[in-house]
């Protein structure tokens, strides 16, 4: 009882909302009381109440209460013990969690003094500052990881177990654009995007993580499903932030679990008009396997050869995509 006690002391309840769930909320003149929407089920009035103090919610909508472990339990479908689990490694990260968050701070560090990246981004249609910032990219210069790492005390075996460098020591996402792939809140993976000549694309050999962003949008009632991440960046940037991504075509069965938890969501599939059709055969395939599974779900047809990023960065308004997503709602 008393280390259950300890572990809520260390992370209060309001804390932890604000911070891995973007929980906003307006208090009363103590300041002891919150009320704000719930992280718990879709809704637009506030009826989700958090007692600082007491370190308790109450949600008037859903009828869920209690202390930070129930919250953990309902948010993350955990038993009691993994829920025990998981806030402890919020309180102690373990040293490969540690190691990928000092690598993606050390990522988004070099996106400010390596111009071309910078530039890179901006062919791509992504200007936004804030956005960038919040989407954590990044960028991996080459050449400089291994010595900024080990000067930390990291070992170079522990480099390679983690799969950051390679035999030779060098950055094994040199020269690309980075975005930290998360699950549960914590960084699992980064997909890397070259800005030179390069294969494109590249995951370091770790899972894929959750939906990207998804615990921004799981409380949505439609979400936009796409391939890439800069695909997502682009519709953010343009308003549509229930806009989430499984980086591919192919949704891990964690994915998959996550988009279809919820039977009255709505999914647009706006996966790549690719000239060989995979994007498109992807997508109908996945929107099949959502209406047998009794979710509802619409293929986007953009125009030939385009995806979401590369239509915007066309030229393409936010009325335009709006008008793609209620042809595919139509047809």
């Amino acid at each position: 009882m008393q280390d259950l006690q300890h572990l809520k002391r260390q992370i209060p309840l309001l804390q932890y909302l604000q911070q891995h769930h973007h929980w906003t909320a307006r208090s009363d003149t103590d300041r002891q009381e919150w009320v704000g929407l719930c992280p718990l089920h879709c809704e637009t009035r506030p009826s989700f109440y958090v007692n600082s103090r007491k370190n308790l919610f109450y949600c008037h909508g859903c009828g869920w209460g209690g202390d930070l472990i129930r919250f953990v339990e309902l948010a993350e479908h955990l038993s009691f013990r993994q829920s025990l689990d998981f806030l402890h490694q919020q309180i102690r990260p373990t040293a490969g969690e540690d190691i990928l968050q000092q690598t993606a701070a050390w990522y988004r560090r070099q996106l400010q003094v390596h111009p071309e990246a910078t530039r890179y981004l901006a062919q791509r249609g992504l200007r936004d500052e804030a956005l960038i910032e919040e989407l954590g990219i990044g960028y991996a210069a080459g050449g400089n990881l291994r010595q900024h790492l080990t000067a930390h005390g990291y070992r170079f075996d522990t480099l390679r177990h983690e799969g950051l460098i390679d035999a030779r020591g060098r950055d094994t996402l040199w020269q690309r654009v980075t975005f930290s792939c998360r699950q549960q809140g914590r960084i699992v993976n980064f997909y890397g995007r070259s800005i030179g000549a390069a294969f494109p694309h590249r995951l370091l050999p770790r899972p894929k993580g959750d939906l990207f962003a998804w615990k921004s949008v799981r409380h949505s009632a439609a979400v936009i499903l796409v391939e890439g991440l800069f695909d997502l960046a682009a519709l953010w940037q343009a308003g549509f932030r229930h806009t989430t991504c499984a980086i591919g075509t192919h949704l891990t069965p964690e994915q998959w679990s996550q988009l279809a938890d919820w039977p009255a969501r709505e999914v647009y599939v706006a996966f790549d008009q690719d000239e060989n059709q995979a994007g498109q055969q992807a997508a109908h395939r996945l929107a099949a396997r959502l209406h047998r599974a009794g979710r509802r779900a619409y293929v986007l047809q953009l125009p030939d050869g385009h995806d979401p990023n590369s239509y915007f960065a066309a030229g393409a308004s936010t009325a335009d995509f709006t008008a793609c997503l209620e042809r595919a709602r139509r047809s």
